[in-house]
């Protein structure tokens, strides 16, 4: 029999034997000695800090997955622009990563938008004028409507004469083309498609243009071609591609010199006009068609809202729709 120690931490502690173990061999007495690691008080998480973390991460997947989807890319095609692992951009989106800024850049970059618009930085990203947040900031929500309706009144867009020409906006397959041709038939006036005129000012296809050259070298094409448009024509129907509305001026200039009409549908509408046209570039790099044409219609939905007006083809005809589109556009097509 043997006496085991262990190594005193505390000055009571000396010398005081443990119970005696048994030998356990039988035939040869070890000695050993333990060492007791001092406690330390544990530290409370910092659950605050954890949090806080984790809110600005899901803030940062929810911008990027919304740009994603207002620019109308895949996950793929951004991961091949920004140069970020397909992966790593699906734990962003998710928000399971802690991005750093550096990143963040390349994914803007990737995008063609700001570092700033992925950053949760306030309610108020919309507003461009700091005074005037300030002031709105101060405002209960009755003073808004009121100071909007008069700030509509006295500095609202041109109606009119003004505008000679109506744009169509909206998701491919919602019916821009068919009622575009049909509008611009019944007034006597051109009819363009904005992405014709981007292939021919780029010398690529649509396609290959965005695949080759990324979002920033697409989006310079697609404000010089609606430049050329208003440049070219007096009296018009555009269809627009379904993310212009995803660039801020491009889209406000539009706006400006066009009557804006939102063609709309139903998604199973959308998805099913497309197929039937045989066209799947819409939704093609998309692992789950359905759910993401959803999501695309659902980020972009605040910007086709700021048409002037809009117009649902799902269970309707296309005689019923055009009747209602020759109404609303006639003042601005009617030359003088």
């Amino acid at each position: 029999m043997t006496w085991r120690w262990r190594l005193p931490w505390r000055v009571d502690e000396i010398f005081r034997p443990l119970q005696p173990a048994a030998d356990i061999s039988g035939l040869q007495l070890t000695a050993s000695c333990t060492m007791k690691k001092p406690e330390t008080k544990k530290k409370p998480p910092a659950s605050g800090k954890n949090d806080r973390a984790g809110q600005l991460m899901t803030e940062v997947a929810q911008q990027v997955r919304a740009t994603r989807s207002r620019r109308g890319l895949t996950r793929k095609n951004l991961a091949h622009h920004s140069g970020i692992s397909e992966r790593y951009l699906a734990q962003v989106e998710n928000g399971e990563a802690n991005i750093s800024l550096a990143l963040l850049a390349r994914i803007a970059e990737a995008l063609g938008v700001s570092i700033e618009s992925l950053l949760p930085i306030g309610d108020n990203r919309s507003i461009r004028h700091e005074r005037l947040g300030k002031l709105i900031d101060l405002m209960d929500a009755d003073t808004r409507e009121k100071a909007y309706q008069v700030l509509n009144e006295a500095f609202g867009k041109p109606r009119g004469g003004n505008r000679t020409g109506v744009a169509l906006i909206g998701l491919r397959g919602a019916g821009k083309s068919t009622l575009g041709e049909h509008l611009a038939r019944h007034h006597k006036v051109p009819f363009v498609r904005l992405d014709e005129v981007i292939s021919k000012l780029a010398g690529l296809e649509m396609g290959e243009l965005i695949s080759l050259t990324g979002q920033s070298v697409f989006r310079r094409y697609e404000a010089e071609a609606l430049q050329k448009t208003l440049h070219d024509y007096r009296y018009v129907v555009v269809e627009t591609g379904g993310s212009l509305v995803s660039e801020a001026e491009t889209y406000k200039l539009l706006r400006q010199h066009f009557f804006t009409v939102w063609i709309r549908a139903m998604p199973e509408d959308h998805m099913s006009r497309v197929t039937a046209q045989g066209d799947l570039r819409p939704m093609d790099g998309y692992l789950q068609p359905m759910q993401d044409l959803k999501q695309i219609l659902i980020e972009r939905a605040a910007d086709y809202a700021l048409a002037d007006y809009e117009l649902m083809t799902s269970d309707r005809s296309i005689d019923t729709c055009l009747t209602e589109l020759v109404k609303v556009s006639a003042p601005y097509l009617q030359k003088a």
